[in-house]
């Protein structure tokens, strides 16, 4: 009886401290709702707004998607058994070189769809990791690539993958069954789903495409990004300048309630002081392109203790960053199928949510179409102005007809966005008067007569370390 008594005075005591804490927080101020900070106004009021063009017309429709065939093609995938990259190359009912047959077939329809706009390529190499061996194995990767209209920027390339490769709980293992529904049917199927829109808008005319696209389904993801390393040595032996890189990998889940949620998208910072990274910058253009209610920017290269297609590339210093869905389940990727426990293991077909991965596909494919109908960035971006009442903005551009200026661009160093402070005609320096070029980041970025917009190019600036002592000579 002692005893439940010194409970129950235990427990009255606790709810009168709650009670009382609850008074305390109710006179305390509402942080939340007070009065915004008073800093000096940069610009100064009154300060006129250039124009702004609007973006482009023609959005792809989430209507469009057919994600009909996105399951069509997961579904052929998984019936290979596996799709580990030490599988086979030649069986056709089982292994990686089936799940390339599933995809050649339906890349080789899309291309008769467009009109032979879209070309298909298979790039076959040899390499080698940690995780295949002490051997290089054979790898190949599938391209599908529509060409640039235009001969200044045709050598630009915005890119869109997937990889075809599955595992199961051991990476070495080829024999067991690996189904890779989501990891990686769903990059796949968004990337060839993309492929089928674009080319389907190039061939019909509604879009002009500047720059080339490539749509690509590679290998070797699992054994250490073996086909994203060789898709980044094959630009460079084509020619091409990457103007972007999507990676899609696990993009096909989203069984939390509420779904469909937003995607994510994972960049890098960078290596340069007070300029982030080209990945950054378009994980910025992403989120402008498609809405903040469909992109969740995550400022990490990727998640934690993972890595993906993306990598190389960012690492290269190029634009790259990955799109994966909103909340993983680790029960089902990187697992060999089996049930212990009354749990059920294995990356299955019933797990996917086709209206979420569908929205992926529309929100990867509208940022390949805005960005290939761009005029090209702006070079040599520059800040000055240190220790002056003005920032001075200062950049390069070779002419181009189909560009009507470009965007000066001004972010708080706290804010995560970018905002147009003015719209200028013709390349060279802005002076922005009144603005300190302590307080904010800068950017510059092309904007097309059609409304498209390049990817922010971020300014440098001169940097001078401040004077510290010197040493006498003993």
């Amino acid at each position: 009886m002692r005893n439940r008594r010194s409970r129950t005075q235990k427990l009255a005591q606790r709810v009168a401290a709650a009670g009382m804490l609850s008074l305390v927080l109710a006179g305390a101020p509402d942080f939340a709702q007070q009065a915004a900070p008073r800093d000096p106004a940069e610009a100064p009021p009154g300060k006129a707004q250039g124009k702004s063009l609007p973006r482009p017309g023609g959005a792809i429709a989430r209507q469009s998607i057919d994600e009909k065939s996105m399951r069509t093609l997961i579904h052929d995938l998984v019936s290979c058994g596996t799709r580990l990259t030490l599988s086979s190359w030649t069986d056709p009912k089982r292994g990686i070189g089936c799940g390339r047959d599933f995809v050649l077939a339906r890349l080789n329809e899309i291309a008769r769809q467009s009109g032979g706009k879209l070309q298909i390529a298979v790039d076959k190499f040899e390499s080698k990791s940690e995780r295949t061996g002490p051997n290089a194995v054979h790898l190949e990767n599938v391209y599908a690539i529509l060409p640039g209209s235009d001969p200044k920027l045709e050598k630009t390339v915005f890119i869109v993958v997937g990889d075809v490769d599955s595992r199961p709980s051991n990476v070495m293992d080829p024999e067991v069954d690996a189904p890779g529904a989501d990891d990686d049917g769903s990059g796949t199927a968004v990337s060839v789903e993309c492929a089928r829109l674009l080319g389907k808008a190039a061939a019909s005319g509604r879009a002009k495409f500047r720059s080339t696209l490539l749509f690509g389904v590679l290998s070797g993801e699992e054994q250490g990004l073996l086909g994203a390393y060789r898709l980044l040595e094959w630009t460079k032996e084509q020619g091409y300048t990457v103007g972007a890189m999507l990676d899609n990998d696990i993009v096909g889940a989203d069984p939390a309630p509420g779904s469909p949620h937003r995607v994510r998208v994972f960049s890098g910072n960078g290596e340069v002081e007070d300029a982030e990274s080209p990945a950054r910058e378009l994980a910025r253009a992403i989120e402008e392109i498609d809405g903040r209610n469909a992109i969740r920017m995550i400022f990490r290269q990727d998640r934690y203790g993972r890595g993906g297609d993306h990598f190389p590339f960012y690492k290269a210093g190029l634009p790259a960053v990955r799109f994966t869905e909103p909340l993983e389940d680790y029960n089902h990727q990187h697992q060999t199928p089996r049930t212990e426990n009354g749990i059920e293991y294995g990356d299955f077909e019933k797990y996917l949510n086709y209206t979420f991965m569908g929205n992926v596909a529309r929100d990867n494919a509208e940022v390949l179409r805005q960005l290939a109908m761009a005029p090209a960035p702006p070079t040599n971006a520059r800040l000055k102005g240190a220790v002056t009442p003005d920032a001075k903005v200062s950049w390069a551009a070779d002419e181009d007809p189909e560009r009507a200026g470009f965007e000066v661009l001004w972010r708080e160093t706290t804010d995560p966005r970018w905002h147009v402070y003015e719209f200028v005609a013709e390349s060279g320096e802005a002076v922005l008067n009144g603005v300190s070029t302590d307080n904010h980041f800068f950017a510059v970025r092309s904007v097309g007569k059609n409304g498209a917009r390049s990817i922010a190019v971020p300014t440098e600036m001169e940097r001078r370390p401040p004077p510290g002592p010197t040493r006498s000579n003993q």
